[in-house]
């Protein structure tokens, strides 16, 4: 989901515990690293973890259908089960692990590398998703995980999981990069500001609202 980094940053620190919340900067882009390179490597187009996780979604069903681990009927059930176990590992990251309470000053400075430089820099588009090397090796990781867990059904799930993922990341980007759309698709853009501008204990969810209805963390409609 965003870029994660175990370096301590270089120009922005992680705000302390009892720092109030940083405002919004619509211009510019945080410096995370001292060396120049892995600065670098820090920043990405959207196409290419959209892509990758696009093309592992579509590499696994070819497999799993080709090779015979599962049916077309079969498969389009388990497509369906990991996009959805996808938006609720979405939510469940983006609550718990993004907006890890910030009670210590290391607690604070892992929020901020892993979320907060997000927040602070919301229009930052070359920090929206996971530099390409760190996504092929969460592609591989969560294949192996699958593989191990589910068997057979790995390539299904799989398959269902990454689609997931690769629309997380392209809904993400549109959210941030471009105006609301004048039809139903608003609700994503309206969803997200909310989480972004007014309430951001509310509003986890990015390519769904589903997890906030059932779990009870939909915006007020006063803040709407």
């Amino acid at each position: 989901m965003q870029s994660v980094s175990t370096e301590e940053p270089a120009v922005n620190e992680a705000p302390t515990p009892a720092t109030a919340p940083v405002r919004p900067k619509h211009k510019g882009s945080a410096q995370l690293f001292q060396n120049p390179l892995l600065e670098r490597l820090s920043h990405t187009h959207i196409a290419l973890p959209v892509g990758i996780f696009a093309a592992t979604g579509i590499i696994s069903m070819y497999y799993g259908l080709v090779h015979g681990f599962m049916t077309g009927v079969a498969a389009l059930g388990l497509f369906l089960v990991g996009l959805l176990a996808f938006t609720l590992i979405e939510y469940l990251v983006h609550r718990y692990l993004y907006h890890i309470p910030a009670t210590t000053a290391g607690r604070a400075k892992f929020q901020y590398t892993m979320h907060g430089v997000h927040h602070e820099y919301p229009k930052d588009k070359t920090r929206l998703a996971m530099p390409p090397i760190i996504t092929v090796f969460v592609a591989s990781l969560l294949f192996f995980i699958f593989r191990f867990s589910f068997g057979s059904y790995a390539f299904g799930l799989l398959s269902g999981f990454t689609f997931g993922y690769a629309m997380y990341l392209f809904v993400h980007y549109a959210i941030h990069a471009y105006s609301p759309p004048k039809n139903f698709l608003k609700v994503w853009w309206t969803h997200h500001s909310q989480h972004h501008y007014r309430q951001d204990e509310v509003a986890f969810g990015v390519s769904s609202t589903l997890w906030d209805h059932i779990i009870g963390t939909m915006p007020s409609k006063k803040s709407a």
